[in-house]
């Protein structure tokens, strides 16, 4: 091949430079591979080959030009739809030029339905929106449990993502508790029925959650783009892995979960540690316990064998305690002894002063007074009941002489209304009114023919 130009741009020079064929074309194609080098067509596929070797040729066409596509096998298997004569197709890739024949072609590493582009769009601007709220923030992802007991997997409860899962988990931690909270994951009705089902395993207490779904089309996987959904997934309390698709697809329910696994069954090996795994864990650390048991026991060994020399023989120190004992006893025996005695010094003097004090002659004293006052009593009471007496009948003499019926004796009586009130003037009473006179001995009952107030007039006729 002939030696690469430095830059396919410089002109050909003044003196008539005649190229080769092969170096025509080699210019040609560094030219366009520079200036077209990653660039999106949109066209219709026509002319579709497979040949053995994986490569994938068409022709990309509108409704005026065509232009050839290889696309090779690297980048074919990445490719999630079904290539197919008439299907409408965005491509990317670079320009060239196949030098052997002079063909110009699209070099492609990226084929995708033309009717991803709206829905590209719609996938940025809801992912630069719910990063900028914080749903993708690293801090708040939730760890994953170390030795899961319960695990909950929201999806659809056909298809081979369950089996996949419940197959991971049987060959490797079949100890594990499985549920699954069924669900659309394809379709108008998938984003609510997902919804539903992230709120319902969400309350159910499981150690953590799986949300997963094969592989398709970006619509085929739109509904984990939605908004909704998203937001369920940030909402769950559980810990929460997103399987959705193959390796290549990413969806917005990666972004919010906790963890995002490539596939299912990636999802499932994340929960469930192996059981091989464990054992030789177990290994390690008993390995480790062993060693730093043997550690310990050598240093208390090495403390214990310094403890044993500095240690004295208990028989001197129980002499010690012996002899001191001995003297401890001693002093109680004295000190119990002059305690003893200076309370009896103070027993006796307290029971001389009892006996100066004895009640018997005090009582004899009480007797006599008691004796005493037992024979001035009835004479007290005689004078006195002789005195109250006396002035009793003074004062009944003295009442007698105020009393109003000594008065009425005499000769006066008193008059009295109906109400029994005393008539001290004529004005108090009414002619025709009727009294009662009290006398000295009896009453009368009397009527006012004139209380001589008002004048009287006399009839001239009588």
């Amino acid at each position: 091949m002939p030696a690469m130009i430095k830059d396919p741009f410089q002109r050909l020079n003044l003196d008539r430079e005649v190229l080769s064929v092969s170096q025509l074309n080699n210019r040609a194609r560094l030219l366009l591979e520079d200036v077209f080098g990653g660039i999106w067509v949109e066209g219709e596929i026509s002319n579709l080959a497979r040949p053995a070797s994986g490569h994938i040729y068409f022709t990309l066409k509108d409704s005026q030009a065509q232009v050839r596509c290889a696309l090779f096998r690297q980048n074919a298997a990445r490719v999630r739809q079904a290539l197919r004569d008439g299907l409408a197709v965005k491509v990317r890739g670079k320009v060239s030029l196949f030098e052997g024949r002079g063909d110009y072609q699209l070099i492609l590493d990226a084929v995708e339905p033309a009717g991803d582009g709206a829905l590209r769009l719609a996938f940025e601007a809801l992912k630069e929106k719910l990063g900028a709220e914080g749903l993708f923030a690293a801090e708040s992802k939730r760890a994953l449990p170390a030795h899961p007991r319960r695990i909950g997997i929201v999806s659809s409860p056909t298809g081979a993502v369950i089996r996949d899962i419940i197959s991971v988990f049987r060959r490797r931690a079949p100890q594990v508790e499985l549920s699954l909270i069924p669900t659309a994951v394809q379709g108008r009705e998938a984003t609510a029925q997902i919804v539903r089902a992230l709120k319902l395993a969400d309350a159910q207490g499981f150690d953590a959650l799986i949300l997963a779904r094969g592989g398709g089309s970006l619509e085929d996987l739109w509904c984990f783009n939605e908004e909704a959904v998203a937001r369920a997934v940030a909402a769950c309390v559980t810990p929460i892995v997103s399987a959705v698709g193959h390796e290549t697809d990413v969806s917005i329910s990666d972004f919010v979960a906790d963890v995002r696994a490539p596939t299912p069954s990636a999802a499932a090996e994340l929960l469930a540690p192996h059981s091989n795994d464990l054992t030789q864990r177990v290994s390690v650390l008993q390995r480790r316990l062993t060693l730093a048991m043997n550690s310990r026991l050598a240093r208390e060994r090495m403390r214990l064998d310094g403890l044993t020399r500095r240690m004295r023989h208990p028989g001197e120190r129980l002499r010690q305690q012996a002899q001191r004992l001995d003297d401890l006893d001693m002093r109680l025996r004295r000190a119990f002894a002059q305690q003893l005695n200076g309370r009896s010094h103070k027993l006796a003097q307290l029971e001389a002063r009892l006996a100066g004090q004895h009640p018997g002659r005090h009582l004899k004293l009480l007797r006599q007074r008691l004796d005493s006052l037992a024979e001035r009593l009835p004479r007290a009471m005689k004078e006195g009941l002789k005195a109250r007496r006396l002035a009793l009948k003074s004062q009944m003499q003295t009442l007698h002489v105020v009393s109003p019926l000594a008065t009425l004796g005499r000769g006066y009586s008193i008059l009295l209304d109906e109400r029994g009130r005393a008539i001290r003037s004529a004005a108090a009473t009414q002619p025709g009114q009727r009294l009662t006179a009290r006398l000295g001995e009896g009453e009368l009952e009397v009527r006012v023919e004139d209380n001589h107030v008002a004048p009287v007039t006399l009839s001239l006729l009588d």
